[in-house]
């Protein structure tokens, strides 16, 4: 194992180091979807969250999260966030770095925050078995889709 920095030069694909470059540390994600999510706090301290991510062919990461919690204070004050994603074994990891984006809290069932929940949810996980019962579930729970682009990585795989 090798550790290796990698930081972006405006290409998208990152400038290596050691080896790695940003767009293997997006494929690296995209193949293990369990990470943690790190937030700034206001007094400037890392928050620290489990979630559930999916990385999309253009290399958005999109997580959803509630509007009651920590994390979407932070990120609605400081839209910036680390994903620190490990393999299953805990040898490997990739923690990625970037601007992040929130849509709107859901509102209603038929609002475009839900139907961004809904894809959300067929690309992370599959079908839902009542779709109907998902999207009321999403309004009450107030949710909202974190879009995440990564612009920077280091890890080591």
């Amino acid at each position: 194992m090798t550790a290796v920095r990698c930081l972006s030069d405006g290409s998208g694909k990152g400038v290596a180091f050691g080896g790695m470059e940003l767009s293997d540390a997006v494929e690296f994600a995209r193949t293990n979807n369990h990470s943690v999510l790190v937030t700034i706090r206001s007094n400037g301290r890392p928050q620290l969250s489990n979630v559930l991510h999916h990385v999309y062919d253009d290399g958005l990461v999109r997580i959803s999260i509630t509007a009651d919690r920590a994390k979407y204070k932070n990120l609605a004050r400081e839209p910036w966030a680390a994903l620190h994603v490990t393999r299953s074994d805990f040898y490997a990891y990739a923690v990625l770095e970037g601007e992040v984006e929130l849509t709107p809290v859901a509102a209603r069932t038929d609002d475009a925050t839900v139907d961004e929940l809904v894809a959300y949810y067929r690309d992370a996980v599959g079908e839902h078995e009542n779709w109907d019962d998902y999207r009321r579930s999403m309004v009450a729970d107030r949710r909202v889709i974190v879009r995440f682009r990564p612009t920077r990585a280091y890890g080591m795989v």
